[in-house]
């Protein structure tokens, strides 16, 4: 090497290091953002009037902290029991439908919580089709006579939420059944073990990583729901925080209600690793055969296409049928009204804008890891995360604080300076919730990225940069165009998941601002269910976009 060389490579070195200061920088700042409605919310239940707890404590938190907790191990129970069954149904078995079945099963995730309540409340009223069927089959004339139990009931929402929420178990057990190794299999036939067994003895204590991980994904999406839960008359810690919020006007209360929520999540979280500390694996060097299914013909074919058709059915296409029907005849009465249009806009911009953002920031965060693996670019990127965690009622009302206070410094400044208000700016420009889309679902972008770069070899940043590009550039002729598929299913979710946030929206949209999913939660309030029917259908028609990108990577990993 030339001396001539050696300033060079030390200049090419040291910009490289200051760009990817820059990108630590820069990730720095957005776990920072995420950080602070967490911090925001235990600052103000902390220093709330302290006459607020002993109040809660009496009235609020036991009720409400007594319905979560029975929500959640019942649709606990009922997601185990549906995801883990049907996972194994289509791993384990080759009968007729089974091909179709993989992909359908995942269409529950289609229909957001508190759309599959607003449906069956009119499809299972005491005066609706249904129950009018039943009664006219065993010979009752009135409703008086024969209904049948209340769905707004606990046990209601147990049910509807459990057979919406379970393909978060059964896209993760499935997953680990399918890298099961055939020769497991027969080293269990081999010491004894019969067939019916191998579920219980061999896969199922296998799968349990896997199905914790899924469990906790949906008692997550259980605990943040506010809609579901409100229609069937379930008192959540949720419902309790948007009622102490909007119908009492009492922000420090419902920060106290939050708080204990997030609690909550963290002590789900705590239980979903303490259910697989102790699991670990070993993987020899001799490959792995893959799992071969068993052949059911006649009767038991067609009795488990039965059996994996039921909770898709109940699922989804009984209440997208009944969505599609009550459109068409809304449609064919009224039309398309402007109000619905209009709705429809204001959801796609605020989904669009966020997912921009939210891509930008995830890319961000992932990228710092790439150039400075350490310990704080990989704590900045953990910080980054821990919104999807949170409900979105937690990270509404923790944004609300400080950006109320941005609002009140920005309005008063303007008065001093230049002698006119500006009122909410940043709440009432929609700003507010689209940082709350942003700090909610910044983990599905991050966690993409992260996998994108993590299989491109080192080899090709080095390459770069024998070639004169710095860090930006590397990224942008490399590393870009390589992750590019997974940033777009990532983009894709998240769209979809602004979408359909129901709590974070109602909390922090601006006045006379409506979306798909607010327009839908009040007229299901006001009990107008028709007026909703093409808003529903609309969001469903929507969410099947991320299911169809699913089935397709789930047809090429099998």
């Amino acid at each position: 090497m030339t001396y001539t060389a050696l300033p060079r490579s030390f200049r090419m070195l040291a910009a490289h290091r200051k760009v990817g200061r820059l990108w630590l920088c820069m990730a720095t700042v957005i776990a920072a953002l995420v950080l602070t409605p967490i911090l925001a919310l235990g600052w103000q239940a902390l220093h709330g009037s302290s006459d607020l707890w002993p109040h809660l404590f009496a009235f609020v938190l036991p009720t409400a902290l007594t319905q979560t907790l029975m929500l959640l191990f019942g649709v606990g129970i009922l997601v185990i029991l549906i995801g883990t069954s049907t996972a194994w149904l289509v791993t384990a078995y080759d009968f007729p439908g089974r091909s179709m079945m993989e992909w359908a099963l995942l269409l529950p995730l289609a229909v957001p919580t508190y759309i599959i309540a607003y449906a069956y409340l009119d499809i299972l009223h005491p005066i609706g089709v249904f129950q009018g069927v039943i009664r006219a089959v065993l010979g009752y004339s009135s409703p008086r006579e024969f209904r049948l139990p209340d769905i707004r009931s606990m046990t209601g929402c147990i049910i509807l939420l459990g057979f919406v929420l379970y393909p978060y178990v059964y896209i993760t057990t499935r997953a680990m059944f399918l890298t099961q190794a055939a020769n497991l299999i027969e080293a269990a036939r081999t010491l004894g073990t019969r067939r019916s067994g191998i579920f219980w003895r061999v896969a199922l204590p296998l799968a349990r990583p896997a199905i914790a991980v899924g469990v906790a994904l949906a008692l997550m999406e259980a605990l943040n729901d506010i809609g579901a839960s409100e229609f069937l008359g379930v008192k959540t810690l949720t419902v309790s925080v948007y009622t102490t919020w909007v119908t009492r006007s009492d922000l420090p209360g419902a920060a106290q209600i939050a708080l204990a929520m997030l609690f909550l999540v963290i002590a789900l979280i705590v239980v979903e690793r303490w259910a697989r500390r102790r699991q670990r694996y070993s993987v020899t060097a001799q490959r792995n055969r893959n799992f071969v299914p068993r052949k059911l013909r006649g009767f038991a074919g067609w009795a488990a296409l039965c059996c994996g058709l039921v909770p898709v059915l109940i699922g989804f296409v009984i209440p997208a049928s009944y969505l599609a029907v009550e459109a068409w005849k809304r449609f064919r009465a009224a039309g398309l009204s402007e109000r619905l249009v209009s709705e429809a806009a204001n959801t796609i911009i605020m989904s669009a804008v966020a997912t921009m953002i939210v891509l930008a920031f995830g890319i961000i965060a992932a990228y710092a890891v790439r150039l400075r693996p350490g310990r704080f670019s990989g704590v900045a990127f953990r910080l980054s995360t821990i919104g999807y965690a949170a409900p979105g009622t937690v990270i509404a009302i923790g944004i609300l604080i400080p950006v109320a206070a941005l609002d009140r410094f920005i309005d008063r400044s303007m008065i001093d300076w230049f002698g006119f208000s500006t009122g909410l700016l940043l709440i009432g420009s929609g700003a507010a919730l689209i940082y709350a889309y942003t700090a909610r679902f910044l983990a599905i972008p991050a966690g993409a990225a992260e996998a994108g770069f993590s299989r491109i070899p080192i080899s090709f940043d080095q390459a770069a940069r024998s070639l004169g590009q710095n860090a930006t550039g590397t990224f942008r002729q490399i590393h870009l165009p390589l992750s590019k598929a997974a940033l777009a299913a990532a983009g894709l979710l998240v769209f979809v998941d602004c979408m359909k946030e129901l709590p974070a929206t109602l909390l922090l949209r601006p006045l006379n601002f409506e979306t798909l999913a607010t327009h839908l939660y009040g007229e299901a309030a006001r009990g107008t269910y028709e007026e909703a029917s093409i808003a529903a259908l609309a969001i469903v028609l929507i969410g099947t976009l991320p299911v169809i990108v699913l089935a397709r990577v789930g047809r090429q990993k099998s």
